[in-house]
């Protein structure tokens, strides 16, 4: 039994939906942020929990680890999308330039490209007069075909909302047992393991399900990434107690 398209080949459909504007997808900024929001959080409390220390340290370090770092990620994926904005920008005044100096060269790189793809003789001749009759086009074929970029990316400011707004959602989970006066003692941490463990699966359960692959799968692996880098953070803070409780002596 065949499965049913993803969306319709109708000729007015397909019409459609290539002109409408493309819509950049904040999904990987999205679970990107989620992801290391709670490992950054986990990592935090395992490491408190490791050297023998108090829930309220684990909450106090893991909400100031939790802001700082979720406004450093998202300045840094900031600057890395509007950077591939910046790359486009350069390479299209940089088409541009060419075009106007040498314009019999940067007709024989379209000649090239379409010519690689299979394309010969006057079928060519056409494609290449079609493409640099127009600037615009000349120079979007060029960035497209010769330098391997997307014509629009998403934006900077919205990729960096993105992963700040996941970073802190996810990330505090791990901290919202720390909140709940009927727990004590290891028991919060403990709580605090389930909690960042749910987070965790639940997000690559989330991101299975969007890019259509298996959401068992997808979920036990952004868990098993995640879980050992707790197990790394707590391994750290075991070694260090021995220091810590001199310091309390």
């Amino acid at each position: 039994m065949s499965k049913e398209l993803e969306h319709s080949h109708h000729p007015e459909a397909i019409r459609r939906r290539l002109a409408a504007p493309p819509s950049p997808s904040y999904l990987r900024d999205s679970i990107l942020g989620g992801i290391d929001g709670c490992v950054t959080t986990i990592a935090v409390v395992a490491s408190v929990a490791g050297a023998g220390l108090p829930g309220v340290v684990a909450f106090v370090l893991g909400l100031s680890s939790l802001v700082a770092d979720g406004f450093s990620m998202a300045v840094s994926n900031y600057q890395a999308v509007k950077s591939d904005h910046d790359a486009r920008a350069r390479l299209r005044a940089q088409e541009d330039r060419h075009i106007r100096l040498d314009p019999g060269g940067e007709r024989e790189e379209i000649r090239q490209i379409f010519r690689s793809k299979g394309f010969d003789g006057e079928v060519l001749e056409q494609i290449v007069e079609t493409l640099t009759a127009d600037e615009r086009l000349w120079i979007d074929t060029m960035i497209r075909e010769e330098h391997g970029l997307a014509l629009q990316g998403p934006s900077p400011l919205k990729a960096g909302a993105a992963t700040f707004a996941m970073f802190l959602l996810v990330g505090a989970t791990p901290l919202l047992p720390f909140l709940i006066p009927l727990l004590q003692g290891q028991a919060y941490f403990l709580a605090s393991a389930v909690a960042a463990a749910v987070a965790l699966f639940g997000i690559g359960w989330a991101k299975g399900r969007v890019l259509g692959m298996a959401r068992l799968r997808a979920g036990l692996e952004t868990l098993l990434m995640g879980g050992g880098a707790a197990v790394v953070a707590f391994v750290i803070g075991v070694f260090l107690e021995p220091m810590l409780a001199e310091l309390r002596l």
